[in-house]
């Protein structure tokens, strides 16, 4: 019982969407830091083939970029197409694309709520479908292959910000885990989610102008969510030491959901 073999995952072939930046970017790293392939996409080429020209080499190791809108079904479809002329399996599905959208209740648009539930539950749900041949192939019941969806602390709880659409889809990806886990793990499909508290990332430092100071002085732990953080837990979901773990959302929030806790004392 080896720690090195229960974490490995040398060899693993890797897909993690929005793996260009933020905390996809953070777990893209440590798979690559750690062996395995991986294949990154995004909408925006440019940025997404540069990031991985300096992953690969900042890791030694092999980082893809293949850009997608992965928004439509056409998108899913064009970038199913060229992983599948790439690759005859793939061990591991990040489904950590996501967009976000606040606005007054009052006039709350309908774009902003399509926008954010097309990718963050649509995509998730129809990437993992369109993928489940590829995930089956090189699973075994020793060694599942696994999905990872990226959640949030926001579906948990009820957030002071008004992202209406942004917390429904997010609690939503928590149910979809569940329902997925259920009809896959008999595939030898393990699906799994994490929920991220704040991270350094382009979705929260837009709300906070990227000092994340105040955000730090208010968590339980006094800091925001590493690297090393999240990337540890997509490991451990994604290695044998995960291997028995199906249908959980797991918190990486330094303790806001779990001690948030009450004071009803009178002064």
């Amino acid at each position: 019982m080896n720690i090195n073999n229960l974490f490995d995952v040398s060899g693993k072939v890797v897909i993690v969407t929005g793996g260009s930046r933020g905390i996809g970017e953070m777990i893209t790293a440590g798979y690559l830091a750690n062996g395995a392939k991986v294949y990154i996409t995004a909408r925006k080429e440019a940025p997404l083939i540069l990031k991985a020209k300096e992953l690969s080499e900042q890791y030694n190791a092999e980082c893809i970029a293949l850009p997608c809108d992965l928004s439509t079904i056409s998108g899913i479809n064009n970038f199913y197409d060229q992983i599948s002329d790439k690759e005859d399996y793939i061990d591991i599905l990040v489904n950590n694309a996501g967009a976000a959208w606040g606005e007054p209740y009052e006039s709350f648009s309908e774009g902003g709520w399509d926008k954010v539930m097309n990718i963050n539950v649509k995509s998730l749900f129809f990437m993992t479908q369109k993928f489940t041949n590829l995930l089956k192939a090189n699973a075994s019941i020793d060694d599942p292959s696994r999905v990872i969806n990226i959640a949030s602390i926001d579906g948990m709880g009820i957030s002071a910000s008004e992202t209406y659409s942004y917390s429904s889809s997010k609690a939503a990806v928590i149910h979809l885990t569940r329902h997925l886990s259920r009809k896959l793990v008999g595939e030898n499909i393990n699906v799994n989610a994490i929920a991220p508290g704040p991270y350094p990332s382009q979705m929260l430092g837009a709300a906070l102008n990227h000092d994340y100071t105040a955000a730090a002085a208010a968590n339980p732990r006094k800091r925001v969510g590493t690297p090393e953080d999240i990337a540890g837990l997509a490991i451990f979901l994604s290695s044998r030491a995960g291997a028995y773990t199906v249908g959980e959302t797991i918190t990486s929030d330094g303790g806001i959901v779990k001690t948030a806790g009450h004071n009803l004392s009178i002064e």
